[in-house]
Order: C-alpha cells, then structure tokens, then sequence
C-alpha cells in the first residue's frame, strides 16, 4: 500500500474523530473540517518523504490539533491588531492562546477518543436544530458523506442539503463545545437515537424514489450505533437500539429477489439473513435487558428477535410479538404502532380479529394518506376472502406510497387478484 493510501484510508476512519478535536479547540465547524483536511494533505507531503509514522491515527491527529493552534494564534493576533492593543508583554499574554502542542502525545490521542466522538455526536443533535438539519450534520460529520451524497441518499435537491448543513453549522458556532451535563445529556441523547433510527429506516426502506434499500445509509445508522454502545456501555436504550437494527439489517440480503424486487417477510429465504448480525443484535439486546427496565428501542429489538428466533415464517411467536406491541404502546402510544400491533394480531388470532383494529385506525389524522394502513387492509381482506374489496385496498395503497418499488409490489397484488 502506498504512503498516499495509508493516510486517505487512515484519515477516513479517523475523519470524525480528528473534526471533534478540532471543533473542541474552534468551536467552528467548518474550520474543524477544514483542519482535518489540512492534516491530510500534511500527511501526504511528509509521509512519502520522511516515511510512515509509527503511529498513523496519532499523527494525524496532532496535525489536526497543530492546524487548529494555528488558526487560534492567527485569530489572537488579528484581535490584537484590530484592537491596537499595546505589545507589552502582559497585554499579549492575555490574548494568545498557549501553545500546549508539546504536551500531545500518542497515549493522549488515544485516550480522547471517545470523548471527542461523543462530543461530535451531541453536538450534531443540539437541540437548537430542527431534526432534518441534525439527520444532515450527522451524515456530514460522523458518517463523512459529502453534501451530493447526503441529497441523493435522501433524494432532495444538493442545494436545500447543502444549505440545511450551512445553517446548522452557523446556528452551533459558538455553542459550547463539550459534552453536556448529565441531564442535559440524557434529554440530547433520545434526539441522538431518534437521529440513528431514522437515518436506518431510510436506508431499510426507502420514502420514496426508484429505490427500496439505501445500504450506505444502513451502514452509516449500524457504524453509529455501535460507536454509542462503545462510548456510552451503560444506558439501555443505547444496546437496544443496536439490537433493533442489528437484526434488521441481518435481513437485508433477502429483502429483494433476484430481479430486484421486494420480498415480503414471511416469503424471504431466511438462509440468507446474516448469521453474524442476528448474534450481534441478540447480544446486544441480552446487554440492554439487563441493564434496566426495557424503553422502546429494546422493546422493538425484543420484537425483531421474535422473528430472527425462528426458523421458518410459521414458527414466528406471534403472540409474544403482540405482547410486545402492547408494551410497547403504553411507553410509546403511537398510531403506527398501533397499526403494527393490528398486523401482528392478524398472524397471532386471524385477519378477522384484526379487521376492527385496522377500521379504528382510520380516525387517526396521521394515518389518513399512509399507504401501509391501506396496504394491511388489503392483506386482511384477502385472508379473509373478500377479493373485490382487497383489490380496491391495494390500489389505494399503491396511490398512496412514493416509492417506485412499493407501488410496483401493490400493484402486482391487485393484478393478481384482478386476475
């Protein structure tokens, strides 16, 4: 490998890390990013030339510090100018930042790590910032997207993304740079979740466009969650989180057949889900029980294990699954998780006993154009014989949804019933 792509790969492991140090020192995001992209091409003038050091994340990581310094004294010694302060010593000293580079080493570096990365998680989530901003800069930061990429995973235009990710960087500028306080932190830390779990869920299943899977962004959700586990091995909701989208990402290689077309849960080939990521998930899910009393990310992970512990679609526990729900709900009452627990009854006691549940959800404002409500009817209606009826449901539903895939899936149920 050569020096060149020792210091890119190093740095893009690293990136989020080396942004967090700088950002703790500048308190401005931009100029963190800009540090860290100095520190790269530092590594890539020096390392062909003086060779590869022992340690690549360190020196990286002091480049980056040194870069940060750097642009502090400059500041420091602009204020002075502008100022006509006098160039005694007392004066100077009272305004130039020290010089504290000697006292960085290897062991430091490495000791800081989690904080910085903690730090630069909360600070995407700051609560001064709508969700769709902290969803923005924590692709940006942590999962080192670039402002093209972010608007395709999402597919908005790369001008409102990259305009969303500028306000958010000038809305944090000279915000504290450091971990919040305990309460402080456990309130930022559901928007930290929440953040996590919507960048997966738009990976896992795409809100619109020609696409049903956005991998990269799965990715991106799982590096997160297991970044928190490892920072924050105490809280809960943390492993719980972890063990939802471990085991749901486990699914994944099944999801679409071979001509890239959606397979329904009970259909898929479960030799195909991923072995490693279930044990991962059941793992972590075990950490998050006995951690304390279940919140809803361990209750949705519990619920997934359901499914992940069975060999084949008619062994899945479904009344263990509607326990769940039901635990769920009186945490987390929620008309998509009632819409859920309608579809898990119509597997543990038959569509008949669902069909009220799913008509009482119609009242519901924010199920009134949700495509999956429709899409469950439909499902119900054809186990229960009543094909005309199921035929108009999923026609609806398919209106109904913006992804291109889905509708498709919709649609080839209504043929078939048409047919």
């Amino acid at each position: 490998m050569s020096h060149a792509d020792l210091a890119a790969g190093v740095w893009r492991i690293e990136r989020s890390r080396l942004v967090g140090a700088a950002a703790k020192l500048l308190r401005d995001l931009d100029e963190a990013e800009d540090c860290a992209q100095d520190a790269l091409m530092a590594a890539l003038d020096a390392w062909p030339r003086d060779g590869q050091p022992t340690n690549p994340a360190a020196w990286l990581m002091t480049a980056t510090r040194n870069k940060a310094l750097d642009r502090l004294r400059r500041r420091a010694m602009l204020e002075r100018e502008h100022e006509h302060l006098a160039a005694d010593d007392a004066a100077a000293g009272a305004h130039v930042v020290p010089d504290f580079v000697d006292h960085l080493d290897a062991a430091r570096d490495q000791a800081e790590i989690g904080d910085e990365l903690l730090r630069l998680i909360f600070i995407a989530c700051h609560p001064v910032l709508p969700r769709e901003a902290q969803v923005a800069l924590t692709l940006r930061l942590l999962g080192g997207l670039e402002t093209a990429e972010i608007a395709r995973a999402f597919l908005q235009p790369e001008a409102t993304v990259a305009q969303r990710i500028v306000r958010a960087k000038k809305a944090l500028n000279g915000q504290a740079y450091e971990l919040p306080g305990p309460m402080e932190r456990e309130q930022r830390l559901s928007a930290v979740l929440a953040v996590v779990y919507l960048i997966f869920n738009e990976g896992h299943s795409a809100g619109s466009g020609a696409s049903l899977l956005r991998p990269a962004l799965c990715d991106e959700a799982l590096r997160l969650a297991r970044q928190l586990q490892h920072l924050l091995p105490r809280d809960a909701e943390v492993h719980g989180l972890a063990a939802l989208l471990e085991i749901q990402a486990s699914r994944l290689p099944a999801r679409l057949d071979a001509r890239g077309r959606p397979v329904l849960l009970p259909d898929q080939d479960r030799r195909r889900w991923d072995a490693l990521l279930i044990r991962r998930g059941l793992a972590a899910l075990e950490r998050a029980l006995a951690l304390g009393e279940p919140g809803p990310y361990t209750l949705q992970g519990a619920i997934a294990a359901c499914h992940a512990r069975a060999a084949r679609a008619e062994d899945t526990d479904w009344r263990a699954i509607v326990a769940g729900y039901d635990r769920l709900l009186a945490l987390n009452p929620s008309p998509v998780i009632a819409l859920n627990r309608a579809v898990a009854v119509s597997f543990a006691q038959g569509p008949a006993a669902a069909w009220p549940l799913l008509q009482a959800l119609k009242a519901e404002p924010l199920l009134r154009r949700y495509p999956w409500l429709a899409g469950a009817e439909a499902d119900v209606l054809e186990r229960l014989g009543r094909g005309d009826e199921a035929h108009a449901a999923y026609l609806r539903a398919a209106d109904l949804t913006d992804n291109e895939v889905q509708r498709e899936l919709l649609l080839a149920r209504a043929r078939r019933l048409a047919s």
